[in-house]
């Protein structure tokens, strides 16, 4: 995968398939510190011990369709290669929470990649579904995108909506563009 988006969509959407109807995507840039933090979070049915050993192989995955599971092995090397790590926390039947950290400014850091698309596709794809709540912080400047709220604004008009998702788009855009 080029860029982190890529890699948060992957792990999104694995969340979905294991039953999350809640997800957290939370971005920290400290500047000061030179570290990249990425957090996602999630309500599924979490894993037992002896998956989340597992989990970091490649030839290793819990779904029926493929016989290999690339999308948390592949975000450990990019984070391993930008002198990160990551560590995964699980429980059975409460979800789980993944942490990549990063050098932010290690030459093999990945590029953040296009935030709003990722999170305008699982808002037009599963949103009706599941809650998205998507913070991304540079120091002390934070944007937070929160799906639960915006529902409640819209009341009787779904998040997917063609126009809803539009505007929903160009305001991720200006919210990211203010913190930069």
């Amino acid at each position: 995968m080029e860029d982190l988006s890529l890699h948060i969509l992957d792990i999104a959407e694995n969340s979905i398939n294991a039953g999350a109807t809640k997800i957290e995507i939370m971005l920290n840039e400290d500047i000061n510190q030179n570290i990249l933090t990425l957090k996602i979070k999630d309500n599924g049915k979490g894993m037992d011990k002896e998956t989340i050993e597992k989990v970091l192989d490649p030839f290793y995955t819990t779904k029926n369709v493929r016989r290999i599971g690339l999308g948390l092995p592949m975000l450990a090397q990019a984070a391993k290669e930008a002198e990160g790590n990551i560590d995964i926390k699980s429980k059975k039947g409460k979800g789980t929470t993944i942490i990549a950290k990063f050098v932010h400014n290690h030459i093999d850091r990945k590029p953040f990649g296009n935030m709003t698309e990722t999170i305008i596709n699982l808002i037009g794809s599963r949103g009706l579904d599941i809650d998205i709540i998507y913070q991304h912080c540079k120091n002390e400047n934070c944007f937070i995108f929160d799906s639960i709220e915006i529902k409640k604004e819209l009341q009787d008009i779904p998040i997917n909506n063609p126009g809803v998702l539009s505007f929903l788009k160009k305001e991720i855009e200006k919210g990211l563009k203010e913190i930069r």
